[in-house]
């Protein structure tokens, strides 16, 4: 839905069919049923399953009701409820559908061990037996938490959070860690944290946006050392997060066992290292906003080197692996060029999203612009004690 708004700004569909896509997307969240039952239902508590089957809109096998998700979710939907803000009857149905959609959700239902917030729940099994700990995407998930009129958590729910952040210095480059580095970058989509401070980060003299480019600076330095002598790593070529990886299993390359993985939260930080060589270029595109200076070349290197394999008509495949290069390894997904590297067919609209995204908050800001707008981010943001910069002109 946030796509929707970059499309519309930028001429590629115009801004009354954005408007009616997003319309259509939360008219038909916002109708779909809600319940306990383990099949036949698309959320509970105004939350929703991770995943939903594509036909039917349901739930999705066994997934679980996902707080992040929702929250992810959730501010699409508010940064359409702030763009489309016309006359027009479209536009008025967006702003009210996504109200409607934000309002219901009970953040407060699912915090069962107050101040935190669960990360899931199931049918069959009841609530996760984990909060949100220790610095991640999941700050956009607080935020809204905490600004909702209807069923905020509690504001000692931020301080529990910050409370388990791991602080200290990886790469040269001191800050609050977190390995993969969607974590640094998802909740950055919707929120400009310039410039703005809650109380952990005015004790330490930086802001969260400062620290996400840390942790890109970080995983370029990480590359350019390649502890682990993964094919094609550089100072043009890095990025560790989240995505997909070409088999589950462990493949001799040159004498040696090399270990792979399917879909896993790659990464680098001081609190852990998950590296098989696989590289999504999602991982530098998303930081363009911290570090254009490393991340645009290389975004550029990457299309240069691999582009034949690596682009297609929707842009950049989900992930890449140039020390996988013998066509004879048993793949899982994906595809070997032989003597080039193992290339994704997929491109995940979670790995997507923060590509054009991010590449437009660099280019103009809209979406940072947008949610300042939003008095429900503004709220949560307050309530959580960040001040400062553009938030102090803003009412809750």
């Amino acid at each position: 839905m946030t796509a929707y708004t970059i499309g519309a700004e930028r001429g590629w569909v115009s801004r009354r069919d954005a408007a009616r896509r997003a319309f259509k997307t939360l008219r038909f969240l916002a109708d779909a049923p809600q319940g306990a039952v383990p099949q036949g239902m698309t959320g509970h508590h105004g939350l929703y399953y991770h995943f939903l089957d594509m036909r039917t809109g349901r739930r999705f096998e066994k997934v679980e009701l996902s707080t992040i998700d929702t929250a992810l979710l959730a501010a699409g939907a508010l940064s359409c409820q702030s763009y489309f803000d016309g006359a027009d009857p479209d536009e008025a149905r967006v702003r009210e559908m996504a109200d409607r959609l934000y309002r219901r959700i009970e953040w407060d239902w699912a915090s069962p061990r107050p101040p935190g917030i669960a990360m899931g729940w199931t049918p069959e099994e009841g609530f996760h037996s984990m909060n949100w700990r220790g610095y991640d995407e999941s700050t956009i998930l607080f935020v809204l938490a905490l600004g909702s009129p209807t069923h905020p958590v509690s504001p000692a729910a931020w301080e529990e959070f910050t409370r388990t952040y791991r602080w200290g210095a990886y790469r040269g480059q001191v800050h609050v860690n977190f390995s993969p580095l969607f974590g640094h970058q998802y909740s950055h989509v919707w929120i400009d944290f310039r410039g703005i401070q809650d109380p952990y980060m005015r004790e330490k003299g930086i802001d969260y946006f400062e620290n996400s480019r840390r942790a890109t600076l970080a995983q370029r330095d990480y590359a350019i050392a390649n502890p682990m002598g993964w094919a094609g790593y550089g100072p043009d070529v890095w990025g560790l997060t989240a995505c997909d990886g070409p088999l589950d299993g462990t493949v001799p390359i040159d004498g040696r066992a090399r270990e792979f993985h399917s879909y896993w939260p790659r990464g680098a930080s001081l609190t852990d290292v998950r590296d098989d060589g696989t590289i999504a270029p999602t991982a530098a595109a998303g930081s363009i906003p911290f570090a254009p200076e490393i991340a645009i070349p290389a975004l550029r290197e990457m299309a240069r080197r691999w582009g034949e394999h690596l682009l297609n008509a929707h842009g950049f495949l989900d992930a890449f692996n140039p020390t996988l290069t013998d066509r004879a390894a048993p793949v899982q997904y994906g595809a070997v060029v032989q003597g080039v590297g193992w290339f994704d067919t997929d491109q995940l609209g979670i790995d997507q999203g923060p590509i054009v995204a991010m590449i437009e908050n660099y280019r103009s800001e809209l979406i940072w612009q947008t949610m300042r707008r939003n008095p429900y981010v503004v709220a949560g943001l307050k309530r959580a004690g960040f001040q400062g910069g553009w938030l102090d002109s803003h009412a809750p």
